[in-house]
């Protein structure tokens, strides 16, 4: 593990780190983000443990997590995901001390890394926000009275195709598949449907 307490590498998985987990709050769920940005934490955290590093600089990290949740409870808060990216930024490209006049992290290594850590929160995050605040558009009683096509014979169950969508079905008279439907009522997601002339 000694190539983690190289500042180069210990650099891109604090990146990595601070990329997974502001992606993991943006958009939880399937745990694969989560269990990704733990391991680069730890990574990132074994680095940090092992190497000097300015503690205002590790607080500007950690002070950048409450304006970035901020912005992801409602969308158009750009201005609040703006800051928390530069608290990132400077956070991270600061977090190691200069070694013998030199910059513990390579100056292009930073640039390029802090470049694309920015433009991935602003873009990803943003559009992860925005998706999870949208109201459903489909409106489905606008399928009542529409015509398509019995996928599987429809009786007290059955699927039909409606506008290149399957929808559960069931008719009060046996239906048999590949049959022209037009839809009478809905119950809930599922769509009451007679034998169309």
């Amino acid at each position: 593990m000694d190539f983690l307490l190289d500042p180069n590498v210990a650099y891109l998985m604090l990146l990595g780190a601070v990329l997974l987990t502001m992606m993991a709050i943006a958009s939880p769920g399937t745990g694969l983000l989560e269990v990704a940005a733990f391991f680069c934490i730890a990574l990132a955290g074994y680095a940090i443990y092992h190497l000097s590093f300015n503690w205002w600089a590790l607080a500007l990290l950690v002070l950048g997590i409450a304006p970035f949740v901020y912005a992801i409870q409602k969308p158009k808060r750009e201005l609040y995901l703006a800051l928390a990216i530069l608290l990132f930024i400077v956070g991270s490209v600061f977090v190691f001390p200069r070694a013998a006049g030199q910059p513990a992290v390579n100056p292009f290594v930073a640039v390029l890394g802090s470049g694309s850590l920015a433009v991935l929160l602003w873009f990803a995050v943003r559009k992860a926000a925005e998706a999870m605040h949208m109201r459903p558009s489909h409106d489905l009683t606008e399928l009542i009275g529409r015509t398509g096509e019995a996928r599987t014979n429809v009786g007290a169950e059955g699927s039909v195709q409606i506008n290149g969508e399957l929808w559960s079905a069931r008719s009060e008279t046996p239906i048999s598949a590949g049959s022209s439907i037009r839809v009478v009522r809905r119950e809930g997601f599922i769509l009451v449907v007679e034998k169309s002339g």
